[in-house]
C-alpha cells in the first residue's frame, strides 16, 4: 500500500518520458536520485511489515524466513463458529436430562452456537476463549491465558476455564461422541461442567512416559458449574477454604504405533452450602484406550472410554456418599461412518449407617439410575456431522423406563484448533 501511495504522488509530477518504461530494466531512467530513494524506502517498509509466505515459510521473493515482530505476533487469530441443533422426542413428560446443552423437550433444540477463538498473544502467553450463544442470551464459557515459556516444564493458566477433572469435563459438546452429557457430571458438577474463575498450575514430569501433574484453585459458586459446592448461593470468600481446589494426574502410554492408553486420577474439594464449614469431596478415575492403524489407508478407529466418580458430602449430622460413572465404546468402521454405545449408572446417596439418606440436591434420587444409549454418526465432510441417537433411561424411583431419540446436526465454520487426545 505504501508503494502505491508513493507512486501515485510521484508519477503525476514527472514528465512524459519519465512515466514510460525505462530503456533498461532496473536502470531508473528518467527518475531523479531523490525520487528513487523515496520509492526504495517505501518498498523496504512494505517488505519489513509483510508476513512470511505461509506455503514456504520464506519471505516474499524467496529470501530467508522473516522473524515475526513482537508487536505483530498476535495478528493471526484462530476463529470458528460451531452450530449444534437437535430434534428430540421423549416418552417421559419430564425427561431426566441434566446437561446444559442436552435436548430436554420434544421438538427442536438449539444446543449451542459456539464462537471459539485463540491466538498467541506474544512470546509469553496464548489466549483462548469460548463464547456460547443461545436463544436466551450469551455466555462466556471459557476465557483464559496460558503461559508459553516457563522453565522446568511448568505452565500456568489464568481466567475462567473448565477444570481438568477427569476426561470429559474440560471438553465442549462438539468434541463428544454423544448428543448429551453423561448424567454423572451434571449430577455432581452441574449442567455446564465444573468450571470457574481461577488459576491452574501444571507440570510435565521428566519421565520416560507422559506424566502431567496439575492443580487449580477456582471459585466454588455456580448453580450449573459447582453444584456439589456453594452452587447457586452467593457465599463470600472469607478464607482460602472457601475456594474449590482440584488436582489431577494424567498419564499417557504409547503401547504400540497403533494402540495408545491414557489413565488419570482426579480429586476436588470445596465448601458446600449445607452448613458452616461443611465440605464436599469428589474423587475420580478415567481411562481411555484408542486403536488406529497408522499404516495404509484403513479408516478403522476403535476407542474405549470410562470414568468413575465417588462423591462425599458433609451435611448436618451426617456424611453422604454416592458414586456413578459411564463407559462408552466408539467404532469408526468407514471413512465417514461410526457407531457408539454408552452405559451410565448412578447410585442413591447413603449416610454413615449405610442406609439410603435424603439428598438435599436430589431429594427424589433414592435408588440406582441406569441409562443405555447408542448412536450412528455420519460425516458429510470434516466440517459437518449428523447423528441419530436412541436411549433408554431406567430411574429406580420411577415406575417405568423412559425412552428418547435424537437427530442432531452440527457444522463448523472457520479455523478451529485440534482437540486434545
Amino acid at each position: 500500500m505504501a508503494v502505491l501511495v508513493v507512486c501515485a504522488l510521484v508519477l503525476p509530477a514527472l514528465p512524459a518520458a519519465a512515466q514510460s518504461p525505462p530503456s533498461e530494466p532496473g536502470s531508473g531512467a528518467g527518475l531523479s536520485p531523490e525520487e528513487l530513494a523515496e520509492i526504495e524506502a517505501a518498498v523496504g517498509k512494505d517488505q519489513a511489515a509483510s508476513p512470511p509466505d505461509a506455503s514456504s515459510g520464506a519471505a516474499p521473493g524467496g529470501n530467508a524466513p522473516l522473524p515475526v515482530p513482537r508487536a505483530l505476533s498476535n495478528a493471526w487469530l484462530d476463529m470458528s463458529f460451531i452450530l449444534d441443533v437437535a430434534l428430540a422426542g421423549f416418552t417421559d413428560k419430564e425427561p431426566l436430562q441434566g446437561g446444559g446443552h442436552d435436548p430436554s423437550t420434544n421438538g427442536f433444540t438449539l444446543q449451542q452456537l459456539e464462537l471459539s477463538i485463540g491466538s498467541v498473544v506474544d512470546p509469553y502467553f496464548r489466549f483462548n476463549g469460548n463464547i456460547v450463544f443461545s436463544q436466551f442470551g450469551v455466555e462466556i464459557e471459557e476465557a483464559y491465558a496460558s503461559t508459553l515459556d516457563l522453565p522446568a516444564n511448568l505452565q500456568v493458566r489464568a481466567g475462567q476455564f473448565l477444570t481438568r477433572f477427569g476426561r470429559i469435563n474440560n471438553t465442549h459438546p462438539h468434541a463428544w461422541d454423544f448428543v448429551d452429557q453423561p448424567f454423572v457430571f451434571s449430577r455432581v458438577f452441574g449442567g455446564e461442567g465444573n468450571r470457574g474463575l481461577g488459576l491452574e498450575l501444571s507440570w510435565l514430569a521428566p519421565l520416560p512416559w507422559y506424566v502431567e501433574v496439575l492443580g487449580s484453585v477456582t471459585d466454588a459458586n455456580g448453580a450449573s458449574t459447582a453444584r456439589s459446592f456453594f452452587g447457586a448461593t452467593q457465599s463470600r470468600v472469607v478464607s482460602p477454604f472457601d475456594f474449590q481446589f482440584t488436582g489431577a494426574l494424567k498419564q499417557f502410554f504409547p503401547v504400540s504405533d497403533a494402540l495408545s492408553v491414557l489413565w488419570g486420577l482426579s480429586a476436588v474439594t470445596g465448601p458446600n452450602a449445607t452448613g458452616h464449614r461443611n465440605r464436599s469431596d469428589v474423587f475420580g478415575t478415567d481411562f481411555y484406550m484408542k486403536y488406529r492403524e497408522v499404516q495404509g489407508n484403513d479408516p478403522t478407529v476403535l476407542a474405549l472410554q470410562a470414568e468413575v466418580l465417588y462423591r462425599r458430602r458433609q451435611v448436618p449430622e451426617d456424611l453422604l456418599g454416592d458414586w456413578g460413572g459411564y463407559a462408552q465404546f466408539h467404532w469408526r468402521f468407514a471413512q465417514r461412518w461410526a457407531t457408539n454405545a454408552r452405559y451410565e449408572f448412578g447410585t442413591a446417596a447413603r449416610g454413615q449407617d449405610g442406609q439410603v439418606a435424603a439428598d438435599p440436591l436430589d431429594p427424589e434420587w433414592d435408588a440406582t439410575r441406569q441409562r443405555i444409549s447408542a448412536n450412528l454418526t455420519f460425516w458429510p465432510t470434516e466440517f459437518s456431522r449428523l447423528r441419530l441417537q436412541a436411549a433408554t433411561d431406567r430411574a429406580g424411583w420411577r415406575d417405568e423406563p423412559g425412552y428418547s431419540a435424537f437427530l442432531a446436526f452440527e457444522v463448523v465454520m472457520g479455523t478451529h484448533g485440534a482437540h486434545a487426545f
